[in-house]
């Protein structure tokens, strides 16, 4: 099991110590920031979604600056006069000395605060609140409050009341969180209905290069991204139509090539036996095998071919082969220990097995062991490997080798014999069954495997 990695609490750290727990999060949320970082630059509809809320954000900002100045201008040059004009008159309405019956009338009238300091009276009209204010040089109190000095030595202060209860302070910033919340789903949701086509795209796009053109994108929009999904489908079934009519040329031409080269080989065995004739025969077989195997890898990867597929034991479809096409040959073997029962296609999967064998034979005609073939039943599926022990290939040629017509060593080809296909209707065999096939440098020798589905 592995380790943890270092900055992560282990489920013991975190059962038994609080501490580490809360110690890991921080560096657990750093560990995936550079993700998500990478997820929000990826992602177009959440960038849009910060945006609107880049936007609205800046929007309020502006608009308080602006309300802010706009009052702290009109307070200024208006209402500032006025109320201290109204203060100057309430405190003359007080009397002097200040009438305290006055001032508590005035209290009830008004959401205002007043408090008298001087030597005869002393009232606070909310005795029970410390304002915890201080007076500046002018006099006039810190936060809104103000005085008036009278001219008998009192100071009366007017200040505003207590702000609303702190509850209702709570619940209206609760309202307005939920609001922005409620405000940004609907923002996320509205742009994931706008950009829902682009998925949609990219999942046509990535069928069609797989060569699946038997979908359309289904995007039933009149916008920019509805006439997108209309042109790439256009583009698409234009593609279809250019591949059918190369397919079917292919096609043709293999199926009207094969009566010339078998009225050419009936005439070819006719001439005297020598060298010549050997050469010539060989050449026409190459021919007939590579028509052959054109045919097969086209109706293969067109989707034309049905499997015809039935319980096939693949120890003994196996050693069928071999003693069909290489009982002269020397190859070791070495069965899986038990009965490998599948639905298989018996005449491609003979293909597939003649072919991985006569490409081991052929690069190991040097080599210190034969080619060895072996079947392992695993859990996940039977496992077939054909191993040479040749001197392999070089590395950066390994993902080409299942390509049509890719030589590794076009001389070294042209030595060994084959025309580049073997390999390539292998992986196509073994994709047809629902399986895979790989190949790599086994040191010595190249080793080819196909994993097939239980």
């Amino acid at each position: 099991m592995p380790s943890p990695e270092v900055g992560y609490e282990t489920p013991s750290e975190r059962a038994g110590s609080g501490q580490v727990w809360r110690a890991g999060c921080p560096v657990r949320l750093l560990a995936r920031w550079p993700e998500a970082r990478r997820r929000f630059a990826h992602s177009l509809r959440w960038r849009m979604v910060g945006l609107f809320l880049l936007l609205a954000f800046a929007m309020t900002v502006v608009l308080l600056i602006g309300m802010q100045r706009m009052l702290q201008g009109g307070f200024a040059r208006y209402a500032a006069p006025l109320v201290t004009h109204y203060l100057d008159l309430a405190a003359a309405e007080l009397g002097t000395p200040p009438s305290t019956s006055k001032a508590a009338e005035m209290v009830a009238r008004l959401p205002i605060r007043i408090r008298i300091e001087g030597p005869v009276v002393n009232w606070d009209s909310h005795p029970g609140r410390s304002s915890g204010r201080q007076r500046d040089d002018d006099g006039r109190w810190k936060d809104g409050w103000t005085t008036r000095q009278l001219s008998d030595g009192h100071r009366v202060t007017f200040g505003l009341v207590a702000p609303p209860q702190e509850s209702n302070v709570r619940t209206v910033g609760w309202a307005m969180l939920a609001a922005l919340l409620a405000l940004v789903a609907t923002a996320w949701l509205r742009v994931s209905r706008m950009l829902r086509p682009i998925e949609l795209i990219g999942a046509g796009v990535q069928r069609y290069g797989r060569g699946d053109f038997s979908r359309p994108i289904a995007v039933a929009r009149r916008d920019e991204l509805g006439e997108l999904a209309q042109q790439v489908d256009t583009m698409a079934a234009d593609l279809q139509r250019m591949l059918d009519a190369k397919r079917g040329l292919l096609l043709a031409i293999s199926h009207e090539l094969r009566s010339p080269l078998t009225r050419a080989r009936v005439n070819a065995e006719l001439i005297d036996d020598s060298d010549a004739q050997r050469a010539l025969l060989r050449d026409l077989g190459e021919m007939r095998d590579l028509i052959s195997d054109l045919l097969e890898s086209e109706r293969l990867a067109a989707g034309h071919a049905v499997l015809q597929t039935e319980p096939t034991d693949l120890n003994e479809l196996l050693q069928d082969v071999i003693a069909s096409h290489f009982a002269q040959r020397e190859i070791s073997l070495a069965p899986a220990s038990e009965s490998v029962t599948l639905p298989l296609d018996r005449v491609r999967m003979r293909l597939l097995l003649r072919n991985l064998i006569d490409n081991a034979l052929r690069h190991s005609r040097a080599a210190a062991a034969p080619p060895l073939v072996a079947i392992t039943a695993g859990g996940g599926g039977p496992r077939l490997s054909v191993r040479d022990f040749g001197p392999g290939v070089p590395e950066e040629h390994l993902p080409h080798l299942a390509e049509p017509f890719y030589r590794a060593d076009s001389a070294r080809q042209r030595a060994t014999g084959g025309v580049g296909l073997g390999l390539h209707l292998c992986r196509l065999v073994a994709e047809a069954h629902g399986g895979t096939l790989a190949i790599r440098n086994a040191a010595p020798g190249l080793e080819v495997v196909v994993q097939l589905p239980r």
